[in-house]
């Protein structure tokens, strides 16, 4: 009888353990969670916290931001266990179809016959590795129901299109594949990897993804932003 008191005290610890771990991983997602609603509520309340299309944080950043609105989720996120967020989410905090999504940084640019909302932009030279070959993927450019806010100038089937840094590409919408399940009306943008043979990896392994951070001159990593707003005034 007296092993029952210490069985549920290793219980209670190991509860403890488990919820404190999850408190640790996913506070600043929830703290972000919060943020992303004051922001979908009344952007214009919070003016200093959105970055704008087409600029730099820093002059010596390579990439420009690929769309207006506040940052809201960003690399390295966590939403659930096991999950890592691998890329930035834009909110435009707009309806769908009216906030521009541009090119971060010139590449060539492909949209497979069956992708509705994405396109994704190959960079043969790293500008922070010259020789590396990266991958920029722009999704979420549709509306619920599937219908493409991706500019005329890239169809389906496009292949290696040349296009400028600033180029329009489409519009932010909120497709997700489900159309009972519309997420918020965002950009996804993220850094995908080369395979070595010449193709982007899976962008839904974080490990296949690079933390944008020293890409736009600006602290994009969760596991190291905290709670702070990632935002600047070029």
């Amino acid at each position: 009888m007296q092993k029952r008191p210490i069985l549920w005290l290793i219980l209670l610890g190991v509860a403890f353990g488990l919820g404190y771990f999850l408190y640790r991983s996913m506070r600043p997602s929830f703290g972000r969670s919060t943020q992303v609603l004051d922001w979908l509520r009344s952007p214009s309340s919070h003016p200093e916290w959105a970055v704008q299309a087409g600029t730099h944080c820093l002059p010596t950043a390579p990439f420009v931001f690929p769309t207006n609105g506040y940052i809201g989720y960003l690399w390295n996120d966590s939403f659930r266990v096991g999950h890592r967020h691998q890329g930035l989410d834009i909110f435009a905090g707009t309806g769908v179809g009216v906030t521009p999504v541009v090119s971060a940084y010139p590449g060539y640019l492909t949209r497979l016959p069956e992708w509705k909302s994405a396109v994704i932009m190959r960079v043969p030279s790293d500008p922070l590795q010259p020789g590396r070959q990266i991958w920029l993927y722009y999704a979420h450019m549709a509306d619920e129901m599937g219908n493409s806010f991706i500019s005329s100038e890239f169809p389906p089937n496009t292949t290696e299109k040349y296009v400028e840094a600033g180029t329009l590409l489409g519009y932010q919408g909120d497709y997700s594949g489900d159309p009972a399940n519309p997420v918020g009306v965002h950009l996804h943008f993220s850094i995908v990897r080369d395979d070595g043979q010449g193709n982007f990896r899976n962008e839904l392994d974080i490990n296949n993804t690079l933390d944008p951070s020293p890409y736009f001159g600006l602290n994009l990593n969760a596991e190291t932003v905290g709670d702070s707003i990632p935002a600047c005034n070029p």
